[in-house]
């Protein structure tokens, strides 16, 4: 997601280091970072921040962390986190491409990929967040009875992932082809999923274990 540059992003989320890791402070650390040991789920790539916080209100007993490389929008995010005073949501500016640097090895209990960015072209294959480069990081720090879920509207991407992820020998726990025909109580939307469903995309969704 692209936003208009704010010059004073760095600065803002510098201030509230205790919920944004701008520079690496806790690699390897994340628990330390929370002050607990309770599970922690990632969200690789953030939008506005509405599916992670709403997931963070709802289970006070988890902790969320947010991933996303553009400053000015984990801004949103951070102002979101602020005025709902979460305090189980920490988010980082942060590379996706280093995530088995960051967290380490059976650390996570599930990862959520929603509405990623589904870089069509060929020669692009490796920055979508289904390449098996991804997956084999997905698959060292997520937990043996860890999960990746993953939505899209993207027709396109979500075939390219089907394959990828079955190259990749995962056990599929759920493919669904319109998730919004008969939507489960528990699933949360995200702004891009409100908006694609409201212009008559589907909206598909995948589970896995590694």
């Amino acid at each position: 997601m692209r936003m208009r540059n704010k010059p004073w992003a760095m600065d803002y989320l510098t201030e509230n280091s205790h919920i944004v890791d701008v520079d690496g402070t806790y690699k390897t650390k994340i628990k330390e970072y929370f002050g607990n040991d309770n599970d922690i789920h990632i969200e690789v790539g953030t939008g506005m921040g509405q599916f992670i916080t709403t997931l963070a209100k709802q289970n006070p007993h988890i902790n969320y962390v947010g991933i996303e490389i553009e400053k000015n929008v984990l801004i949103r995010v951070l102002e979101k986190v602020l005025e709902e005073g979460l305090t189980n949501v920490r988010l980082l500016l942060y590379d996706a491409n280093l995530l088995d640097e960051y967290f380490n090895k059976d650390e996570v209990s599930k990862i959520y990929l929603n509405f990623s960015d589904p870089w069509p072209k060929n020669r692009h294959e490796k920055r979508r967040l289904t390449y098996k480069s991804f997956l084999k990081q997905y698959k060292s720090i997520l937990k043996d009875d860890g999960v990746l879920q993953f939505k899209t509207d993207n027709r396109g991407l979500f075939e390219y992932s089907l394959v990828s992820l079955n190259n990749f020998k995962t056990e599929f726990l759920e493919v669904n082809l319109d998730l919004h025909a008969d939507e489960d109580e528990d699933n949360i939307r995200t702004e891009y999923e409100e908006k694609f469903s409201q212009k008559g995309f589907n909206i598909y969704k995948i589970v896995v274990k590694f």
